[in-house]
């Protein structure tokens, strides 16, 4: 008997039928070597060429606050808008300006340049504040001019200026600016002797800077007022 070698897909049915069939599986396919180089090579080629298409870093920007990169401020016109803003709507003296910058930290030599230019044109007038001071204060406020005195001296005014401001006040107007404080008070304390009467309002005419004879007598005369008002409306009454 003629004996050639068994078949490789003896006793598998399935193997045999595929190999009676002309089923057979093609061998991989391999790639030339060539190939995979050039792929292998041009892989990360182009990787890096995504990379250097990508988007630039953001630019490094510098701190805030370097005083390299900061421009310096002009301290002049910063004293100027201080000055202006300062005066607007309102009269003020030479020391209160200059402790305003001087709170601002506007150098010294700055501010007095600057102070000096604006008394030249007018817009700090020591002089012209103090009699406009006293004109709001004394007839509204009812101030003597002790009281305006020390006011004006708080706010820098030169002693001379300020006596030559209050030496224009009228003398009648300081007294009648005194009744009329008097009078005011008076309609509160009704419910009291006159002696209390007479203790609170010279001690109010004091705290506005009167003399204290002036405040007596003007206290003295308002009150013998208000009595004789008084006496003429029971009086009326008693007529009816």
């Amino acid at each position: 008997m003629d004996e050639r070698p068994a078949p490789d897909w003896l006793g598998d049915v399935t193997l045999g039928v595929e190999a009676w069939a002309g089923k057979v599986e093609p061998a991989p396919s391999v790639e030339p070597s060539s190939r995979r180089r050039s792929d292998d090579v041009s892989r990360p080629a182009r990787s890096r060429r995504r990379k250097s298409r990508g988007a630039d870093p953001a630019p490094k920007k510098a701190p805030k606050g370097d005083s390299k990169s900061d421009p310096e401020p002009d301290q002049e016109a910063i004293a100027r808008k201080i000055l202006l803003d300062t005066l607007t709507g309102q009269a003020r003296s030479r020391k209160e300006l200059a402790d305003k910058l001087a709170k601002k930290e506007i150098p010294d030599d700055l501010a007095t340049r600057l102070l000096d230019r604006f008394e030249e044109v007018g817009l700090v007038d020591d002089e012209a504040f103090a009699k406009a001071w006293i004109a709001s204060r004394q007839p509204g406020k009812g101030l003597a001019r002790r009281a305006l005195a020390q006011e004006l001296r708080r706010k820098g005014i030169d002693d001379e200026v300020a006596r030559e401001a209050l030496d224009e006040i009228d003398p009648d107007d300081e007294r009648e600016a005194a009744r009329v404080l008097v009078r005011r008070k008076l309609r509160s304390l009704e419910r009291f002797d006159d002696q209390t009467k007479t203790r609170r309002l010279v001690g109010m005419l004091a705290r506005k800077g009167y003399g204290a004879g002036v405040a007596f007598g003007i206290v003295r005369d308002e009150l013998a007022l208000a009595d004789e008002d008084d006496a003429g409306g029971l009086m009326s009454e008693s007529d009816l």
